[in-house]
């Protein structure tokens, strides 16, 4: 089925709905640039303070906590949880190359 062949009406409504979701998709752009902003500035601090870059028990707190708001937006709590570890793996990585430096 083309777009053409579709009702118009579900046409409209599925624009409408696309244009929300590529607005909520820049604000969580916009909104990870920021968290990795100030993870950037933890991890300079953490370096010039000799500290590790991972700190296990702050992301099991992290994690815990997402989960938990995870489970009342709704929204699968497995699923937030392999977002964090994803970021948290990834702010290690930069707070690793930060130390190195």
């Amino acid at each position: 089925m083309s777009n053409g062949d579709i009702d118009e009406s579900v046409q409209a409504e599925l624009t409408r709905l696309r244009e929300s979701i590529d607005n909520i998709d820049a604000a969580v752009v916009h909104m990870l640039a920021e968290r990795f902003k100030c993870t950037q500035q933890v991890g300079r601090l953490k370096a010039a303070h000799a500290l590790p870059p991972a700190d296990p028990s702050r992301e099991a707190r992290q994690i815990a906590r997402l989960r938990q708001l995870a489970e009342n937006a709704r929204l699968d709590p497995a699923f937030a949880e392999k977002l964090l570890t994803f970021i948290i793996a990834e702010v290690i990585r930069h707070h690793e190359t930060i130390a190195r430096s």
